[in-house]
């Protein structure tokens, strides 16, 4: 049995010794990238960073695979880059290491490798009869946007695990919010929505709000508006759902814009006041008289099941279930 341990430790050992400075491997598979031989040098950049990772050399092995990441995004291959990016912070879980400033700005470096390019809302002369450019371009959106936010959900589970905050980093909740906003072919605003409010950035999710107000459907302004600060409030977080509405009107004034005049609105105005004080018969008075309006979103009754748990500690069955349960997890 010692014999056994005995060679196992020593090929462990003669391991480590056989492994190439990380540098000369980091400057060998940038020039394969930079040749075109992209697939290649995946490979490569996979299996060396395993063989690092198995040596328990993860800081090596985290500058190999974030080179890789941004080599390959630099070269227009997101599906590499992606893999590379999801590895690095594999290995950040492997390794056991801290949230941080330093690993933060080295995620972000990857992040804002990913490409951006807009799908087009009007197509014009470049686009042909038979929507094949346009197919081609909502195809590559969709792989550019799944890379990105496969990477950062990732990141955000190992941000929560080693406890920088219980559901993850608020950084990286509100860069994945603006990545799914701007370059999702298909924006699905509760998502974006979700992320922002586990942010820690109101101001910029006015921002986004605004901006949909612009080109979005009628009827869906004043719902998203509505959805926003709801999701504020299941948290318990009043002042960033009053930050919310607070900034949305500066920055619509400032546009010689305005917040819809709609029930739904007028709902939300009368609600954040109403959580300021114990004041729950008015709470229910409130969701019975604007049930119509409020009934225009399904989630929308299950997030103010929540506020009533959260802020007058009355409890529905249907609280932190189904389609609200879903809307909170990475």
């Amino acid at each position: 049995m010692s014999r056994s341990l005995s060679m196992r430790s020593s090929m462990s050992m003669r391991s480590r010794r056989d492994l190439p400075p990380p540098q000369q491997t980091i400057e060998k598979l940038e020039n394969m990238v930079a040749e075109g031989n992209y697939y290649e040098a995946q490979q490569m950049y996979k299996s060396t960073g395993a063989r690092y990772i198995a040596a328990q050399k993860y800081l090596e092995a985290l500058d190999i695979l974030q080179s890789g990441a941004l080599v390959q995004l630099k070269h227009g291959q997101v599906t590499c880059g992606g893999e590379l990016a999801i590895m690095f912070v594999d290995t950040l879980v492997k390794a056991a290491l801290p949230y941080n400033e330093e690993t933060f700005d080295r995620i972000r470096k990857m992040y804002d490798a990913f490409p951006r390019i807009s799908v087009p809302h009007f197509l014009g002369d470049d686009y042909d009869d038979d929507g094949q450019k346009l197919s081609e371009a909502i195809s590559a959106a969709k792989v550019r946007s799944e890379s990105c936010s496969s990477f950062l959900r990732a990141a955000i589970r190992w941000s929560a695990e080693v406890g920088a905050s219980r559901s993850g980093s608020p950084e990286l909740h509100v860069m994945l919010a603006e990545y799914i906003y701007s370059e999702s072919p298909e924006t699905d605003m509760t998502k974006v929505s979700s992320h922002f409010v586990r942010g820690n950035d109101p101001k910029k999710f006015a921002s986004m709000l605004a901006n949909f107000m612009g080109k979005c459907y009628p009827g869906e302004d004043d719902t998203a508006i509505a959805r926003g600060v709801l999701m504020y409030l299941s948290q318990g977080n009043l002042r960033d759902a009053n930050l919310l509405m607070d900034e949305l009107k500066d920055q619509l004034k400032s546009a010689d814009l305005e917040i819809p005049k709609t029930d739904l609105i007028q709902f939300i105005k009368y609600l954040l006041p109403t959580l300021e004080r114990d004041a729950y018969p008015l709470f229910r008075t409130l969701r019975q008289k604007y049930k119509t309006s409020t009934d225009r979103d399904p989630v929308f009754e299950e997030l103010l099941d929540e506020i009533a748990a959260k802020f007058y500690g009355i409890r529905s069955q249907s609280a932190l279930e189904g389609l609200f349960g879903d809307m909170f997890r990475v």
